[in-house]
């Protein structure tokens, strides 16, 4: 008895044991949860700024564009329906600064096109730089750099974070439109000399010499064969989301007669060595893909597992913009023009650096205004300022109230400058003086708004026009009074559209990410220029540039 039992007992353990060893076998057998991926590697982020793009572009040509430009990115990427400008001025220089750096000029320095430098005592352009000299022509075109943008780009710090591994590559027609995307590091930025030169240089800031594939591509018939009359892209007939063809608010190419198509001056698109012509047409966004494309495959950008860079704008959107407004038919030619080589540059992508391997965002530096006198004609308020006029009864009352007028400087930007030395000379009050002569303007007629720099300086604004003034405003640059005018209301020629005020025709643009991290979907919640940046920054993993206020936009990342 003793016998069985002993057995019954063994057995039992036995039992056990296989038992317990059957269930941690299985549960080793178990899938393990995989750790959470801390930050997405795309072989290559494309960021691409359509120079003077409202966002209702986007909607209105709509039916036109076909499915693998603008739709592609919308229908398979996310798209922040209202995205804003959150400073002014809301120019070209400032826009492509604000996006890349991820905050304001009131940060970044870059607070304008042109502006007084009230310690160089003279205008100053946003890139100039006599320390340089031009590659690639014999012209002054190349005496270029970023060094007046005061903080890191998300390119700049791409390349501190990969030990310079990775590439930045910027192209485009405008020189601020390639150097400060590029950043202070890029590794090349490129801008088209038109004119009679036809040619893609650079500056010494970057290389001595131009690469060898740059040389091909100049000395090559590519932008020679874009010397053609521009006709429009679809029959005439159909473009019914924009106004007549010819009418009063465009302006005209040398000897044309009416703003009509084809435009085919003899004096301009056929001229030889005559180039200039070709940023005001759809075929200078055309060169820049044929560019940028030479770069992608001559760089090898996205080659290898170290993320690249490749930064692109745009820029006859804008040139077209000025000189035919928002409501021309060559506004929308050139946009569906633009959708078809926005085809062309993401297939060439799934190409070379593959399918899902890359991120893509799209927006825009700015976007514009109707043109004032068409406005006027629908019966809503708008019109343009008499800025000569308003100046030389401006300099009476200066004259007048203070006995001289040299305690104004400088009229910049919309903006006045005073000097300071000679109102302290005159043992005046510096805050004074700036309330009078703000309460002065505020009368003028187009005039909206007047703000100090006092007040600026003193308050903190958070919403509305002195909010975004205060974005734009920068200590050490800008100027004492600022001017604001009434919506509609512009200091340009009567053809054409323009922008660079805190309205929201001049803040509305697209925001348009697709790509390697991106989820599809939309949102109506508001989003701002200087969320771009950080937004890259969270999706690759890197450090911020160094003056982000923007904020990263959440429900667009994996």
């Amino acid at each position: 008895m003793k016998n069985i039992n002993l057995v019954l007992v063994l057995s039992l353990i036995l039992a056990v044991q296989m038992t317990f060893g059957q269930r941690k076998g299985r549960k080793n057998e178990e899938p393990q949860p995989q750790p959470k991926q801390i930050a997405h590697s795309p072989k290559l982020v494309v960021g691409i700024i359509v120079d003077q793009m409202r966002y209702d572009y986007l909607t209105r040509f709509w039916n036109h564009y076909g499915e693998g430009g603008f739709k592609r990115l919308v229908n398979d990427g996310f798209n922040c329906k209202n995205h804003h400008f959150n400073y002014a001025p809301t120019k070209t220089g400032p826009g492509h600064a604000s996006v890349y750096t991820g905050t304001t000029p009131a940060i970044h320095g870059i607070i304008s096109n042109d502006w007084y430098d009230k310690v160089l005592d003279q205008e100053v352009y946003c890139a100039s730089d006599d320390s340089y000299a031009t590659v690639g022509t014999n012209s002054d075109a190349g005496k270029m750099s970023p060094h007046r943008m005061l903080t890191t780009t998300i390119t700049d710090q791409l390349r501190l974070h990969t030990q310079q591994r990775g590439k930045v590559i910027a192209v485009a027609l405008k020189d601020r439109g390639a150097i400060l995307p590029g950043g202070h590091s890029a590794n090349a930025a490129y801008w088209f000399e038109g004119g009679d030169s036809g040619q893609w240089i650079s500056s010494t800031y970057y290389m001595q010499d131009l690469p060898k594939w740059v040389v091909d591509f100049n000395a090559s018939d590519r932008v020679e064969a874009y010397k053609k009359p521009w006709t429009t892209l679809k029959d005439i007939a159909q473009y019914r989301e924009s106004g007549s063809d010819n009418n009063a608010y465009e302006g005209l190419f040398e000897d044309e007669v009416t703003p009509t198509f084809p435009h085919s001056t003899p004096n301009l698109l056929a001229k030889d060595r005559d180039f200039e012509i070709l940023k005001y047409t759809p075929y200078g966004n055309s060169i820049t893909v044929d560019f940028a494309l030479e770069a992608l495959k001559n760089e090898n950008l996205g080659a290898d597992a170290t993320t690249d860079f490749l930064a692109i704008s745009f820029s006859s959107t804008d040139y077209i913009g000025h000189k035919f407004g928002v409501n021309s038919k060559e506004v929308q030619d050139a946009y569906l023009r633009l959708d078809v080589d926005l085809e062309r540059l993401l297939n060439q992508l799934d190409q070379k650096v593959g399918a899902g391997q890359y991120t893509v965002f799209l927006t825009a530096d700015h976007g514009a205004v109707h043109v004032p006198a068409y406005l006027k004609d629908q019966k809503i308020p708008a019109g343009y300022l008499d800025v000569e006029s308003m100046k030389n009864k401006f300099m009476e009352f200066v004259k007048y109230q203070y006995g001289t007028t040299d305690v104004i400087k400088h009229f910049s930007a919309s903006q006045i400058f005073l000097d300071h030395k000679i109102i302290a000379n005159l043992d005046m009050d510096l805050k004074k003086v700036q309330e009078e002569i703000a309460l002065e303007l505020l009368d003028y007629e187009g005039i909206n708004e007047t703000y100090t720099a006092y007040q600026l300086w003193q308050n903190e604004f958070t919403e509305g026009v002195p909010h975004l003034l205060q974005n734009g405003w920068n200590q050490k640059r800008s100027g004492d009074v600022l001017l604001v005018p009434e919506p509609g209301f512009v200091d340009y020629p009567r053809t054409g559209s323009t922008h660079g005020s805190p309205m929201i025709y001049d803040t509305h643009v697209p925001l348009l990410l697709y790509g390697k991290g991106i989820k599809k979907g939309s949102t109506v919640a508001r989003t701002e220029i200087p969320d771009v940046a950080p937004t890259i920054a969270a999706l690759l993993g890197i450090a911020f540039p160094n003056g982000t206020t923007g904020k990263p936009i959440e429900k667009m990342l994996d």
